[in-house]
């Protein structure tokens, strides 16, 4: 069971909610994308705290978290600074990064910054940078954009109202479960709390951190990524595209590649066994746990006893000098 830890306090003194689950080294870090406060790990996170630390914060405005002073702490810049600061809260000089949606794009920026707090590598449906540029292979959501962010500029009480309505509706439900997710493989309980966590967020800081993250991007450093990395796919996933999660892949050296069959933007929560298990053989073999490392006999150091006869026989137990 996850612990709520004393929240970290970031470089301008925000605090930042973060749990903590199971032992071993290096912990997993998890990051979740915009609008989210962990649904998507609900199904392998405990199955990874059977094996190792596993760490989870939310975003300002965000679970737990309190939303920020102003506007300008909901940016990706800002979310790295928060990472690292729940990092130092779990007094862990490194970790493995795990990222979803835009977690992708945080991780990645945390490691072009620090890439000495940075085992390793998870990224899990998501792409490098310009979140809104690919939504649905189009350029639609992009051009959209500047518009609901003029509304939101000028009525915000009333596009806050109407944003908070729409996505805790049945209407979004369905229309989520019809259209964005395979209905066939995901559990509606599992689904719904995502709806109900973002119903929890301020929508002006929702629209200036997707605003932060369109403007993003880490696309040149994915060739600098030199820890292990495992990319995680969804084979039908309509937010980010299967060839963006593909060309990640291709562009960070050694890493690899897991496709979900059938799989959607959810794809943790539609093959929960095989993430979790594919996730744990990457760790294993990238990251053996020390308190599993089989420790090498010490020999001894004392000199052989004295004896009579040169040629006599070592007393049972002893071992030879090295």
């Amino acid at each position: 069971m996850s612990s709520h830890e004393t929240p970290a306090r970031s470089l301008d003194g925000a605090p930042i909610a973060w749990t903590s689950a199971g032992a071993g080294s290096p912990a997993a870090l998890l990051t979740d994308g915009i609008g989210c406060a962990g649904y998507v790990w609900q199904r392998i996170a405990p199955e990874l705290a059977k094996e190792r630390r596993v760490l989870h914060w939310n975003y300002r405005g965000h679970g737990r978290t309190p939303p920020p002073r102003d506007l300008e702490g909901a940016t990706v810049a800002r979310a790295v600074d928060d990472l690292l600061a729940v990092l130092d809260a779990a007094a862990e000089e490194r970790a493995v990064l795990f990222g979803h949606s835009m977690g992708v794009q945080i991780v990645l920026e945390a490691h072009r910054r620090a890439p000495e707090r940075v085992a390793g590598l998870v990224l899990l449906c998501g792409a490098p940078g310009h979140l809104i540029d690919t939504f649905h292979d189009s350029r639609v959501l992009k051009v959209v954009f500047p518009w609901a962010r003029a509304i939101f500029d000028r009525w915000p009480r009333l596009a806050a109202t109407v944003f908070r309505a729409s996505v805790t509706s049945e209407v979004a439900m369905e229309y989520a479960l019809a259209f964005e997710v395979n209905r066939a493989l995901v559990r509606r309980e599992d689904l719904q709390r995502y709806f109900d966590d973002l119903g929890e967020v301020d929508p002006a800081v929702f629209v200036r951190l997707l605003e932060s993250a369109a403007a993003h991007d880490a696309t040149s450093h994915l060739p600098e990524v030199r820890v292990p990395t495992l990319v995680v796919a969804g084979e039908h996933d309509g937010f980010t595209p299967m060839r963006l999660s593909v060309g990640m892949h291709e562009a960070i050296p050694g890493s690899e590649l897991l496709v979900l069959p059938g799989g959607t933007h959810v794809g943790p929560l539609e093959h929960p066994e095989l993430v979790a298990d594919r996730i744990r053989a990457f760790l294993s073999r990238s990251f053996p746990l020390e308190r599993r490392r089989p420790r090498r006999k010490t020999a001894s150091r004392k000199p052989p006893a004295k004896r009579a006869k040169p040629a006599a026989r070592r007393p049972a137990g002893a071992r030879r000098s090295r």
